[in-house]
């Protein structure tokens, strides 16, 4: 199989490394990649990892691309291509697409367009007020009372709520948006459950749960995401079983009977909430950096997975297969980050830091001649195995401890309450 992979992330980087595991997969391509991505060994004989420089907004050439190298499956990695349609002339080509149509995509591209779709397979969510004028959020944040949870309506790189308890905080981000969310605060701890579905079949992957606010103790601003563990010693046994059948199976059939079937990945982000398991929002991809703790867990073949659901034929795939060990992923961050996150800082010690149990993935990363510099405000994901979370937490922290750049930062507390023990429901 070749595999032509859209994006130049930390999730992709990790796609394109899952995707070197499969022995099926001889061929990897990342447009535009990474300076991660064009360092992977490939792991097996005959198995090659290229970058190729795209402009992943020109369609056109995507597909050019994908047929000038006969690609059998191209993998779309962030959620802007996607929500601009890119997976649509891919498959109008005859070429096998994970990820959803331009319509599906709004499940992500729009939260108004996510509730209406909750709303209608009577999928468990909180209450929420649509505003186009400073008015109207005005009276719906009075109305719910704080802590106030706003949310632009459309994409801003996982960073377009606001959750406070200052209203004039509140109504100044309501202001900066076009259309937005005024939702209730939804209590208990949080969790990302990500689906595998070829628009009727869903194979939901083991739960993880990521941490948004850039500090330790969940303080500062909200960020990409800082870090991320799997799987959840704390949650129940029955926890995916019920998410599949509450939240994930009847949306993916909500908009397989609305006409825009859901092929891809389905990520839910949920509360455990005091009242069950509420959905705070819907993305249309892999998450990031939850992707980066994920991957190095699953046993399935990664190609043969992601070819099944772009194919239609996951039904004859079988459940997936996980590594009986815990995983935790701590992004290095760039100085400055997330406000203005300075570029062009030597990155070193990655070489040192890597080994049998912790892989670097590269987020925003450049070549500077021969030099590795930052190039973006998450800079790396150090992801560690383990046989529990406090194995895996002090592989993650040693190797992140031999990573040295300039100004950066980084949480030291990703997974710590888990290890502690200090979550309940």
């Amino acid at each position: 199989m070749k595999v032509l992979v859209v994006g130049s992330g930390g999730r992709e980087h990790a796609l394109a490394w899952g995707l070197t595991q499969d022995p099926e997969v001889e061929q990897v391509v990342a447009a535009p990649g990474n300076p991660g991505i064009a360092a992977l060994r490939p792991g097996f004989d005959g198995q090659t990892v290229v970058c190729r420089a795209v402009d992943v907004s020109d369609h056109d050439t995507v597909v050019a691309l994908a047929r000038e190298l006969e690609s059998d499956l191209v993998v779309v990695g962030p959620e802007a291509p996607l929500v601009a349609g890119l997976a649509d002339p891919l498959r109008d080509a005859g070429i096998a697409v994970f990820g959803p149509s331009r319509e599906a995509a709004r499940i992500e591209g729009s939260k108004a367009f996510a509730k209406d779709v909750m709303a209608t397979a009577s999928v468990p969510t909180g209450r929420a007020y649509v505003c186009t004028t400073p008015e109207e959020a005005a009276t719906a944040i009075d109305a719910f009372g704080p802590p106030y949870v706003v949310k632009d309506d459309g994409l801003a790189a996982g960073k377009g709520v606001v959750v406070t308890e200052d209203r004039d905080e509140a109504l100044a981000h309501a202001a900066g948006c076009e259309q937005v969310l005024i939702e209730e605060y939804l209590d208990g701890p949080e969790v990302s459950l990500f689906a595998i579905t070829d628009g009727t079949t869903v194979l939901p992957m083991q739960p993880a749960q990521d941490f948004k606010r850039l500090a330790d103790g969940d303080e500062g601003p909200n960020t990409g995401g800082m870090g991320a563990y799997t799987p959840l010693p704390w949650a129940p046994d029955d926890l995916v079983a019920e998410i599949t059948e509450k939240v994930l199976q009847p949306t993916v059939d909500e908009l397989r009977h609305r006409g825009t079937p859901f092929s891809g990945l389905l990520y839910a982000g949920l509360a455990l909430t005091s009242r069950g398991v509420r959905v705070i929002e819907f993305n249309c991809r892999f998450g990031d950096p939850e992707t980066q703790a994920l991957l190095p867990m699953l046993k399935t073949p990664l190609g043969g997975l992601l070819y099944a659901a772009a194919t239609g034929k996951l039904g004859d795939h079988g459940d997936l297969s996980w590594r009986n060990a815990t995983s935790v992923a701590v992004v290095v961050a760039a100085k400055k980050y997330p406000a203005s996150p300075r570029k062009g800082d030597v990155i070193a010690g990655i070489d040192q830091a890597e080994n049998d149990d912790v892989r670097v993935f590269h987020a925003g990363t450049a070549l500077d001649g021969e030099e590795l510099v930052t190039a973006g405000g998450r800079v790396l994901a150090v992801s560690a195995v383990g046989k529990d979370l406090a194995e895996a937490r002090q592989r993650a922290y040693a190797a992140v401890g031999q990573i040295r750049i300039k100004g950066s930062q980084h949480r030291t507390d990703i997974a710590l309450k888990a290890e502690r023990g200090e979550i309940t429901l």
